[in-house]
């Protein structure tokens, strides 16, 4: 741009200079002046597009690789953002579940209880005997067991003592006794409380 400047004010100053000559060859001379300003002109525009493409090469590889640069930390930190919103979710959900689980066992357990002691009273109100009741009543059937087979080997102990001598004893024949109770009156109370035969049975 400034040769540009240049060479316009060098025209006005060899179109001022050469009035000897004649004005054919002021317009000559003219002509070459401008056509060689133009011709530096356009050279100059073309070298300046040649060095901004050059440096708009240059420059733009490095803007993409910063570019790129950029991207791939901006991608890490929202990977780790992510990551750490994730973990904090995460932690938060688990300790929820544990917390509604061990409520719930904590219920489940109180209702086991209730329902077992429930079900203990009305065993209790029926006569059922319980756990402790027949652990005794075992221990008392092993006790009476255990007499039973000492006693059960002290007889045989002692018929095996006394030899069989002689014949065996006559059995002495029993009647049955023949008096029969007479059946009671019934009372009215009595017989309509009495259950009903049916033919069939």
């Amino acid at each position: 741009m400034a040769k540009f400047k240049s060479a316009a004010k060098g025209k006005s100053g060899a179109a001022s200079a050469p009035k000897s000559k004649g004005p054919a060859e002021a317009l000559q001379a003219k002509a070459e002046v401008l056509s060689r300003s133009i011709m530096d002109s356009a050279q100059h525009i073309w070298l300046a597009g040649m060095g901004a493409f050059n440096r708009a090469q240059g420059e733009g590889t490095k803007l993409f690789e910063s570019l790129v640069k950029e991207g791939l930390n901006l991608e890490k930190r929202t990977r780790n953002i992510a990551t750490d919103k994730v973990d904090a979710v995460r932690d938060a959900v688990e300790s929820r579940v544990g917390q509604v689980k061990e409520r719930a066992a904590d219920t489940w357990d109180r209702l086991e209880k209730v329902f077992e002691d429930r079900v203990q009273r009305a065993l209790v109100r029926l006569g059922v005997p319980g756990r402790e009741d027949l652990q005794s009543l075992i221990q008392r059937v092993d006790q009476l067991n255990a007499e039973l087979r000492k006693l059960g080997a002290r007889s045989t102990a002692g018929s095996a003592r006394k030899p069989a001598t002689g014949k065996p004893a006559a059995r002495r024949a029993t009647k049955p006794a023949t008096t029969k109770a007479k059946p009671a009156k019934a009372t009215k109370a009595a017989k309509k409380a009495a259950p009903i035969n049916d033919a069939t049975d």
